[in-house]
């Protein structure tokens, strides 16, 4: 058998587009997005620092906030980037949020509340269509996030379950 007897497993004809071209359709998709949602820079404006605020006075994930961000100013136009990219496809966040948050001391409980408070947040300030293109995408992040902690935690989570950190066994005081 010849190498042009094999059967070729896939094949590209054109070559790969070139920078306007692939730019060209980004903005498309971004256009597409933009008709379809209504999300535009001043919804996620909007949002980002809405659900901050709330998150801020938060009793369970507003501490670990806390420790971590002295500037909130800095974090909230990182956060506006990853939800221009994440929501409109824009491309315009470069981050990369996972080993951010591998070390961070939380589990799913967090996870839910994190949801929990973006999901009022986008469903008060936003339209229903936008809301739910937030959410949507919201929950595939925390899905995400919340395997990639277990992981760094030398656990496997399975299909149906949930990360919970490991509590300390019960002692009583001396």
């Amino acid at each position: 058998m010849t190498a042009s007897d094999r059967t070729v497993a896939f094949r590209i004809d054109k070559p790969f587009p070139d920078r306007a071209e692939a730019a060209a359709r980004r903005a498309e998709a971004v256009a597409r997005i933009r008709a379809e949602t209504g999300i535009d820079e001043a919804m996620i404006d909007a949002l980002v620092e809405g659900f901050y605020a709330r998150v801020r006075d938060d009793a369970l994930i507003g501490p670990i906030f806390a420790e971590r961000i002295s500037e909130w100013g800095p974090h909230l136009e990182q956060m506006k980037l990853f939800w221009s990219s994440v929501a409109l496809s824009t491309g315009v966040y470069q981050g990369r949020p996972m080993p951010k948050h591998l070390p961070l001391p939380i589990d799913a409980r967090h996870f839910d509340r994190w949801l929990q408070i973006f999901e009022t947040t986008a469903r008060d300030l936003c339209p229903p269509v936008a809301a739910e293109h937030f959410v949507t995408r919201a929950r595939r992040i925390a899905e995400s996030l919340e395997l990639g902690v277990a992981n760094a935690n030398n656990v496997l989570v399975g299909p149906g379950q949930r990360y919970r950190r490991p509590e300390p066994a019960w002692a009583p005081d001396n």
